[in-house]
């Protein structure tokens, strides 16, 4: 069944319109394109963990899991046809561990049969390596065309259609009372393309700074909401 946009909206969920399209900004870092069945995440970053503990450092366990979870019960929530990653799926080579490998294998094999999973390559993958075969993950190079939308891992321009991509990881700067800041992941607009946040639940952000001709819409407590940001208030 279909939510309808009242059910969404209490979820937390915000709709925006590019493109001629409704896209749907979920509180989950990730974006539903309802007339495509299309879910779209980016930078989720597989074995990010696992690969800094290849390196010593005492980070914690658990993350593949927790992203692997979210993404199930979205993808059983929503109408979905085609989950598709917007780059950086695995970390890095040092991700491929057989702990890793093995729950995205159950995983994969756990979802509805006829949904498909796409991975537009982002930087990381070039240095990862694609997902195994045995995940039957179409693997495709930017930009990958789908209606009004280039579909990408790094932003920008592009000809060929409104660039949804990733790789920034985007968050933005809100100001409160007093010297006080918060920093918050983001969605970020424009007139030629959007960057989606980071999905991985073990990932960086990088703070930006909407332009003129940029909105960004703010994820924190469970909701997505238009941001009145640092700069609009002239800081």
């Amino acid at each position: 069944m279909t939510p309808d946009a009242r059910t969404l909206q209490q979820g937390g969920a915000l709709p925006v319109s590019a493109a001629g399209e409704t896209l749907w900004l979920l509180p989950e870092h990730a974006l539903w394109w309802p007339a495509a069945g299309m879910l779209m995440v980016a930078d989720v970053h597989f074995g990010k963990a696992a690969a800094f503990r290849a390196l010593g450092q005492p980070v914690p366990h658990g993350t593949t899991g927790d992203n692997l979870a979210l993404l199930t019960r979205l993808v059983r929530q929503l109408p979905v046809d085609e989950l598709v990653f917007l780059g950086d799926f695995l970390h890095a080579r040092a991700s491929r561990t057989p702990s890793v490998l093995q729950a995205l294998y159950d995983w994969r094999h756990g979802l509805p049969a006829p949904l498909r999973c796409t991975l537009v390559r982002g930087n990381h993958d070039a240095r990862a390596g694609d997902p195994p075969a045995s995940l039957d993950i179409a693997v495709v190079s930017e930009p990958a065309l789908a209606g009004p939308f280039a579909l990408c891992h790094m932003p920008g321009a592009s000809p060929l259609g409104y660039v949804l991509a990733g790789h920034l990881h985007p968050a933005c700067l809100l100001r409160g009372s007093g010297a006080d800041r918060l920093r918050l992941p983001c969605f970020l607009f424009g007139p030629r393309g959007a960057i989606l946040p980071a999905f991985g639940a073990f990932t960086g952000h990088a703070t930006v700074r909407p332009q003129a001709d940029e909105r960004a819409y703010v994820v924190g407590g469970g909701r997505v909401w238009p941001a009145r940001t640092a700069r609009q208030n002239n800081v």
